[in-house]
């Protein structure tokens, strides 16, 4: 059987518990496609930022609740700051 294509981010590869998640679950899956590759990096970078397991598992299940719900970006995320600033 062929595994289903998921993206990642701009700067950050998916994570695979991440990844497991979101392909568990079609609605989710559609929306995390239909969003921009900078938008997917910047939910990978707020999951990963978390320091402890417990908040990055709070913030994989905010992250598939606010994909069902249609949300493109965390909320109150400054961004990704591993990625280069345009510097025009």
């Amino acid at each position: 059987m062929k595994k289903k294509a998921i993206s990642g981010g701009v700067v950050h590869d998916l994570p695979e518990d991440v990844e497991q998640r979101i392909m568990k679950d079609k609605l989710v899956h559609e929306n995390w496609e239909d969003i921009t590759p900078l938008a997917r990096n910047e939910w990978i970078c707020w999951v990963e930022d978390a320091k402890k397991a417990d908040t990055r598992n709070k913030r994989i299940d905010r992250l598939l609740e606010d994909l069902k719900n249609g949300k493109r970006r965390p909320c109150c995320w400054p961004g990704c700051a591993h990625r280069e600033k345009n510097t025009r």
